[in-house]
C-alpha cells in the first residue's frame, strides 16, 4: 500500500486498540458475533446459459487447446459512508459517497474431461486478497452444492487490484483493522457474497473454448517510486531490462467454441492503485477499475465488430506492483520549492510529509480523479491494442494448480549458492511509518532509515506491542524493528506468519499467485525462476516455452516482497518486507519445490501445510450501526436543490435530495442514483448509474440528533459527451425508522435539457 496500513494515525490508534483489547479480555466484553452467511438471494442473477455438463465433457473429442472456460462478474460494493477507506491507513479518510461500484470478476479454466483439473482466478476491486475473505468465499462456494465441490483451497486464487479507495474493515489480522476501528460484518459480507456470486455466474456459464495469450508495452502508465532501492540491485541484472518498472501487459483472451465469440479477457500489469489520493473520500475502484469499466463499455458498444458475446468480462489484475506508482510526473516537494524529492529517502528538507507523487493531471485539486481516469484509460488502450491486434499465442496443454501454507516465522532453507538461511517472524521497520510519495507518513520517519527509532512515543508503542528479542533483532537485520507484529498476539494475531504459496497452470501459461507486493526486480526473479524450472523439470517443452505472470496481492496480505539488495536499503518497501532479508528467496524456494506437481504425469501435490488463524469470530469492532434517519420538514427523496432548466453539454449538473444513510441498503447489483433520458414518446430510459465514472453520489450528515442528511448527485457531462436531449436524475434510498424498520423511497429531479 501507499502507506501500507498505518502511517499517520497508527500511533494513537495502536494505544487505543491495546486499551480496548485489554478491556475485552479483562471484562469479558462481547466480541464480534459471526453467522454462517449465505448468498443474498435478493441479488438479480444475470447468468449465462452455456453450462458444459459432465456428460458433454466426457463425450468431447480430446483437444489440448480446448478448455472449459467461464467468466462472471458481481457487485461487491460495501458501505460507502461512515467507514474508513482501505489503503492509506488514514483514520480521517472516512467514506462520503460513491463514484464507481466495485466488482469481483471471476475467470474459470478447466479440463473438459477431468473436473478435478480446474481453477478460479478472481480479480476483486479491493486493496488485496485476504485470509478472512478467502475463507468466506470457499465456504460460500461449498454451500452452493455438490457441483461446486471442485473449487477448493488448492485452485481458488483471490487477488485484489490494490485500489486504495474502497471500504475497509474486512481483513483477518488486527494491524489493518486498527485505523478502521475494527472489523465490519457488512463490509465483509458484501465482498464475500459478491465474490461467490461471480464464481456462480462463471460456473453456470462454463462452455468449451480456447485461450490465447498476447502482450504489448503500455507506456506512461507507471514509473518506479523507489528508484534508489531499485538501483541497489546488481548493475548486470538491471542491464538486462530496458525499464526500471515492467511496462509489459500480458493478456489472456477467452473464446467460445460454439460461435467463435470472445467472452472475456484477463490481463496483468503493474501499477499501484494510488491514483486517487489519500485526501479524497469517494469510493471507487481506482485506475484498474476505470480500465475494466472502459473495456467492458467499449465491448458492449461495439460487440459485433469486437466479436464479443453478451456478458463480456474484462479483468485487469495487478502484477509485481511493489515499487510502482501511477503518479508518472514524478515526486516533488509541496513546500513551495517545487523541487524533486531527494532520491535517497524521498524527503524535502529532511521531512517526508511534503514529498508527493504527481499524476498526469496534477494541480487540479480534485483528489486525483482526473489522473485516475487517465491512467485507467492508458491501461484500457493498451489492453484494447492487444485484443485488436490478432497476435495471440495459442495456449495448449493441461490445467493444473497447487496451493500450500508455509510458516515463515522460522523457515530454514538452502539458497542456490548452498548457504543455509532462515526467515523471521513478521516485523515492520522504521521506514514503514515514513510511507511513500504516494502517501507520506508522519512523525519524524523517513525512507532509507536504518537507525533505531528516535521517537520516544514510538519506542513506547513498539514495546507495548511485543518487544523483539535478540534473535528477532538479528534475524531482521539490517531492518530496525519498529513494530514486531509477527510476535504480537493480543488480543489476536496482528499480522500473518503463515502465508499462501500458490501457482496455477493452463498449458504453457503459469500464474504465480503472490500474497505480497513484489517489487519490480522481485517479480522478475520469481518469474524467471518459474520459467527455468518449468523447462528443466519438463513441465512444458521448449517448443511451447512458458509464459509466466505474477498476480497479487492475493489470498492473504503479507505487505511487501523486496529483493535482498532492496531490503538492505530499508526504504519503505524493504521496511515492509515482513520476514527478513530472505523473504523473496523463501517464496521462490517453496514455489520451485512444488512446481513439479503441475506436470502432466505428476503423482504428488503440495501439502496443505499449517492452517493460518481465522479471526472472523473474534475480531473487535468499534464501528457503530445506523441508529435512525430523519427527514425534518421534508419527505425522504424531496429535491432540495434542483438542476438548471437548461445546461450546455460539458457542464456539471447537480441535484440535492433529502437523503438517508446508504448503509441501510447497499443496493448490491443495483444503484443509488441514475440519469434517465426522455424518449420521443415521453417515456424515460436509464442511461447512467452507479457503475459510471461521471455520476457521483455524495452523502452528508446534516444533524446527528435529528438524523437528517442530504444526498448530492453530480453528473459530469464533459467526460463522455452525452447527446442533446431532456434528462432527469433519480435517487434511490432507504430510510431507517426508530425501532429499525427500513423503508425504500425514490427521489426524482425536474426534467432539464442538455443543449
Amino acid at each position: 500500500m501507499a502507506r501500507s496500513h498505518i502511517a499517520v494515525a497508527l500511533g494513537a490508534a495502536l494505544i487505543a486498540s491495546l486499551i480496548v483489547a485489554q478491556l475485552v479480555i479483562n471484562l469479558g466484553l462481547p466480541q464480534v458475533d459471526f453467522w454462517h452467511w449465505r448468498l443474498d438471494q435478493g441479488r438479480h442473477d444475470h447468468t449465462q446459459t452455456h453450462l458444459y455438463s459432465g456428460k458433454q465433457a466426457s463425450e468431447a473429442v480430446e483437444d489440448p487447446s480446448q478448455y472449459l472456460i467461464g467468466v462472471g462478474k458481481a457487485d461487491i460494493t460495501g458501505p460507502v459512508v461512515e467507514l474508513n477507506l482501505m489503503g492509506y491507513a488514514n483514520s480521517s479518510q472516512i467514506g462520503t459517497g460513491l463514484r464507481q461500484r466495485l466488482y469481483s470478476r471471476a475467470f474459470i479454466v478447466g479440463s473438459p474431461s477431468d473436473p478435478s483439473q480446474r481453477f478460479v482466478y478472481m480479480v476483486l476491486d479491493t486493496q488485496s486478497g485476504d485470509t478472512a475473505i478467502r475463507n468466506g468465499i470457499l465456504e460460500g462456494v461449498a454451500a452452493l452444492g455438490s457441483a461446486y465441490s471442485v473449487y477448493t483451497q488448492k485452485n481458488v486464487a483471490v487477488t485484489g487490484t490494490h485500489s486504495h479507495a474502497g471500504p475497509a474493515a474486512w481483513l483477518n489480522y488486527l494491524l489493518p483493522q486498527i485505523t478502521s476501528q475494527g472489523f465490519d460484518k457488512q463490509s465483509y459480507k458484501a465482498i464475500v457474497d459478491g465474490a461467490v456470486l461471480s464464481i456462480k455466474r462463471a460456473h453456470e456459464g462454463l462452455t468449451l473454448g480456447t485461450i490465447g495469450s498476447g502482450s504489448a508495452k503500455v507506456n506512461n502508465a507507471n514509473i518506479n517510486r523507489s528508484l534508489y532501492a531499485y538501483l541497489a540491485n546488481p548493475a548486470a541484472e538491471r542491464a538486462r531490462y530496458t525499464d526500471d518498472v515492467d511496462k509489459t501487459m500480458t493478456l489472456l483472451k477467452f473464446t467460445r467454441a460454439s460461435d467463435g465469440k470472445n467472452i472475456g479477457i484477463l490481463n496483468w500489469f503493474a501499477v499501484h492503485g494510488t491514483s486517487l489520493l489519500g485526501n479524497q473520500t469517494i469510493v471507487a475502484a481506482d485506475n484498474k477499475g476505470v480500465a475494466a469499466y472502459l473495456f467492458e463499455q467499449d465491448i458492449a458498444a461495439n460487440a459485433a465488430s469486437a466479436n464479443a458475446a453478451d456478458g463480456f468480462v474484462a479483468g485487469f489484475s495487478q502484477a509485481n506492483v511493489g515499487d510502482t506508482t501511477p503518479n508518472v510526473l514524478g515526486a516533488y516537494c509541496e513546500d513551495g520549492s517545487n523541487q524533486e524529492c531527494k532520491l535517497e529517502d524521498s524527503t524535502c528538507g529532511g521531512k517526508s510529509q511534503d514529498c508527493h507523487g504527481r499524476g498526469p493531471f496534477f494541480g487540479l485539486n480534485d483528489g486525483g480523479h482526473k489522473s485516475c481516469y487517465e491512467i485507467g484509460n492508458r491501461q484500457f488502450q493498451g489492453a484494447k491494442g492487444i485484443y485488436d491486434s490478432g497476435s495471440f499465442t495459442a495456449i495448449t496443454g493441461s490445467v493444473r494448480s497447487f496451493h500450500t501454507f508455509v510458516d515463515y516465522s522460522n523457515f530454514t532453507f538452502t539458497l542456490p549458492n548452498g548457504t543455509t538461511v532462515s526467515t523471521c517472524p513478521a516485523a515492520l521497520g522504521n521506514s514503514f511509518a515514513a510511507g511513500t510519495s504516494d502517501g507520506p507518513g508522519a512523525f519524524d520517519f523517513v525512507q532509507n532509515d536504518p537507525g533505531a527509532p528516535n521517537n520516544p512515543f514510538w519506542n513506547i508503542v513498539g514495546s507495548a506491542i511485543a518487544p523483539p528479542g535478540a534473535k528477532q533483532i538479528k534475524c531482521q537485520q539490517p531492518k530496525p524493528i519498529l513494530l514486531n507484529v509477527g510476535e504480537a498476539k493480543t488480543p489476536y494475531d496482528w499480522s500473518p506468519n503463515i502465508v499462501d504459496v500458490q501457482v496455477l497452470r493452463v498449458g504453457q501459461f503459469f500464474i504465480i499467485v503472490s500474497p505480497g507486493e513484489a517489487t519490480t526486480m522481485s517479480g522478475r526473479r520469481w518469474r524467471e525462476a518459474v520459467y527455468n524450472k518449468a523447462l528443466s523439470a519438463n513441465i512444458v517443452s521448449s517448443a511451447t516455452p512458458p509464459i509466466v505472470v505474477l498476480g497479487g496481492p492475493a489470498n492473504s496480505y503479507t505487505h511487501y516482497i523486496a529483493t535482498e539488495e532492496e531490503y538492505n536499503i530499508q526504504r519503505y518497501e524493504g521496511a515492509s518486507t515482513l520476514y527478513g532479508p530472505h523473504t523473496l528467496n523463501a517464496y521462490i524456494n517453496r514455489t520451485l519445490t512444488y512446481l513439479p506437481s503441475l506436470a502432466d504425469e505428476a503423482t504428488t501435490t503440495a501439502p496443505a501445510g499449517p492452517t493460518p488463524p481465522d479471526n472472523r469470530d473474534r475480531s473487535i469492532s468499534l464501528i457503530t450501526g445506523v441508529v435512525y434517519d430523519g427527514s425534518g420538514s421534508h419527505k425522504f427523496g424531496d429535491v432540495l436543490t434542483g438542476p438548471a432548466a437548461s445546461s450546455s453539454r460539458g457542464s456539471l449538473v447537480k441535484v440535492v435530495f433529502q437523503g438517508a444513510n446508504p448503509r441501510n441498503n447497499l443496493r448490491l447489483e443495483g444503484t443509488f442514483t441514475s440519469v434517465e433520458k426522455q424518449n420521443s414518446d415521453g417515456t424515460w430510459t436509464q442511461v447512467k448509474n452507479d457503475q459510471d465514472w461521471e455520476l457521483v453520489y455524495e452523502w452528508k450528515r446534516v444533524n446527528g440528533l435529528t438524523g437528517t442528511s442530504n444526498v448530492t448527485v453530480s453528473w459530469d457531462t464533459a467526460i463522455t459527451g452525452p447527446a442533446a436531449g431532456t434528462y432527469r436524475i433519480k435517487y434511490y434510498g432507504d430510510s431507517k425508522a426508530i425501532g429499525g424498520t427500513i423503508t425504500a423511497f425514490e427521489g426524482t429531479s425536474a426534467a432539464f435539457k442538455l443543449t
